[in-house]
């Protein structure tokens, strides 16, 4: 798992490359924890574009991210353009209650 970080305005984008697993959920949760609560942050970005897998594990990692999010307020978005992925969210429910994407852009500008 490779990740990168960025932040446009009010929002944490992290982009994520390869398995988001049960070995790479924990301490990705962490990290991302630790930079959206220590610059004080309101909105985050996950950029799945780069995943080839995720498992229950992911679907947890970004529940609790939309939890932190909504408790200040905020909201999380996500970007795919991988029907896998998508069919992932679909069918966890989480597309229910996240907005997707195809682009920064859009959530930026919108």
């Amino acid at each position: 798992m490779r990740f990168s970080t960025d932040t446009i305005k009010d929002h944490l984008i992290i982009k994520l490359e390869g398995e988001l697993d049960h070995h790479t959920s924990e301490e990705l949760r962490k990290k991302i924890d630790q930079l959206y609560f220590s610059n004080n942050l309101l909105n985050m970005v996950l950029d799945l574009r780069g995943l080839n897998f995720m498992d229950s594990s992911g679907i947890g990692l970004i529940m609790g991210r939309y939890k932190n999010c909504k408790e200040r307020k905020g909201n999380l978005s996500i970007i795919s353009t991988n029907p896998h992925i998508e069919r992932i969210l679909k069918m966890s429910g989480l597309l229910k209650i996240v907005n997707l994407y195809s682009s920064i852009d859009e959530i930026i500008k919108g």
